[in-house]
C-alpha cells in the first residue's frame, strides 16, 4: 500500500539565472555561487577591502583604490545589478569591473550590497543605497576616520553610478538626495548604466526584443514579480519614474546625469524615454546609446571596444562635472 502521508515536494515556481529558486510553499533557495563564473583579475594595481555599513542588516560595501596615486581622488559609487533579486559586490564580474573603474578613472570606488528580493521587496534596496551614501558622509566627519579611505578620497567629488537595478537605485537616490546637504560630501553627478525601469505598457524594444537576449522579457517580468511590493504593479513610481502614479520630477534639483544603454538592450526604449523626458524638464542629461550592444555589455565584455569607449565617456563626465 502506498504511503499517502508523505508530503509532496514543493514545485519550483520561479528561477533566476540558476542562483535563486522560489518554491510553491514559499521557501527560497539561494546558491552561494555567482551566476557569472569568470576569473577575478586582481593584479595588485588596485587595493580593496570590505567594510560593514549597516549592522542591522549585515550589509557590507567593498572599497577600491589605485595602489599608487597622487592627490585626492573622486569617489565613484558602483551599485550592482541583478533585477533587485540577485547579484553581489563579491561576484567576479562586479569585482573585475570595479578594478577597471578604480584604475582607469583614478577614483575611489564604493560598491555596496543591498537587500535582495523576494525576501526584501522594494523599497528595501533603495533604502540601503541611501544608507551607503550616508555612510560616506559619516566617514568624512568621523573623529577617528579610516585613513585607508580618507587619505585619498575627495569627499567633495562624489559620483553615484548603478548598473541595471543599480541604475534604478541611482535614479531614486538622485530624487531623494536632490540638493540635500551631505556636507562635507557633495554628489556631483549620476551615471545610470542600462537602468532597470518598467511599466505596465510594453515598449517597442521590450515587445520586439529577441527571446534569447541576455536580459529577455521573461526574465524582466520575473524580476519585477519578485521585487515589487505584493499586490502592486510596475507602474509603482520606484519602477516607472514617469508612470501614471508618479509625482512630477520637475521640482527636483537633479545633479548632472549620464544615461547609457545598449542599442539591442530590451530596456533601451525606457532609458531613451527617461532621458528625453528629463531633458524636457530642463535637467542636465547626457544620453549615450551603443549600437548593437546587449544589456550589461560593459561587464560581460569589459575590454571590448564599446566598453573602452564607455570608460572614456564616464571619465570625461567626471572631469566636466567635478566642480559643478
Amino acid at each position: 500500500m502506498s504511503d499517502n502521508t508523505a508530503a509532496a515536494s514543493p514545485d519550483e515556481v520561479e528561477e533566476c539565472r540558476g542562483v535563486l529558486r522560489v518554491y510553491s510553499d514559499g521557501s527560497i533557495v539561494r546558491s552561494s555561487q555567482p551566476s557569472f563564473s569568470v576569473p577575478v583579475h586582481d593584479d595588485g594595481s588596485v587595493l580593496w577591502k570590505d567594510v560593514l555599513f549597516d549592522s542591522q542588516h549585515n550589509l557590507h560595501l567593498r572599497l577600491y583604490k589605485p595602489a599608487s596615486s597622487s592627490g585626492k581622488l573622486p569617489v565613484f559609487y558602483y551599485i550592482h545589478g541583478g533585477g533587485f533579486c540577485i547579484g553581489s559586490r563579491t561576484w567576479p564580474n562586479c569585482q573585475n569591473y570595479c578594478f577597471r573603474l578604480a584604475s582607469e578613472l583614478q577614483a575611489v570606488v564604493v560598491a555596496p550590497d543591498y537587500r535582495l528580493a523576494p525576501e526584501n521587496r522594494l523599497p528595501a534596496a533603495i533604502e540601503d543605497g541611501y544608507k551607503a551614501v550616508k555612510w560616506l558622509q559619516a566617514q568624512a566627519v568621523a573623529e577617528n576616520p579610516d585613513p585607508w579611505l580618507t587619505e585619498v578620497a575627495d569627499f567633495g567629488r562624489v559620483f553615484i553610478s548603478g548598473d541595471s537595478a543599480g541604475g534604478n537605485i541611482a535614479h531614486d537616490l538622485a530624487v531623494r538626495l536632490g540638493s540635500a546637504d551631505l556636507a562635507p560630501a557633495a554628489v556631483r553627478g549620476y551615471v545610470l548604466l542600462a537602468p532597470f525601469f518598467g511599466g505596465t505598457v510594453r515598449t517597442k524594444s521590450e515587445a520586439e526584443g529577441p527571446k534569447d537576449a541576455f536580459l529577455n522579457l521573461d526574465l524582466i517580468d520575473r524580476f519585477w514579480r519578485l521585487s515589487i511590493p505584493i499586490g502592486d504593479t510596475t507602474d509603482n513610481p520606484l519602477v516607472n519614474p514617469f508612470g501614471p502614479r508618479s509625482p512630477s520630477l520637475e521640482p527636483v534639483d537633479f545633479r548632472p546625469m549620464l544615461v547609457v544603454v545598449g542599442g539591442s538592450d530590451l530596456l533601451k526604449d525606457r532609458a531613451e524615454d527617461y532621458a528625453k523626458r528629463m531633458k524636457e524638464l530642463g535637467k542636465k542629461i547626457e544620453y549615450v546609446e551603443f549600437e548593437g550592444q546587449q544589456h550589461g555589455f560593459f561587464t560581460i565584455h569589459p575590454t571590448s571596444e564599446p566598453s573602452n569607449k564607455l570608460m572614456l565617456i564616464i571619465k570625461r563626465f567626471i572631469l566636466e562635472n567635478s566642480n559643478s
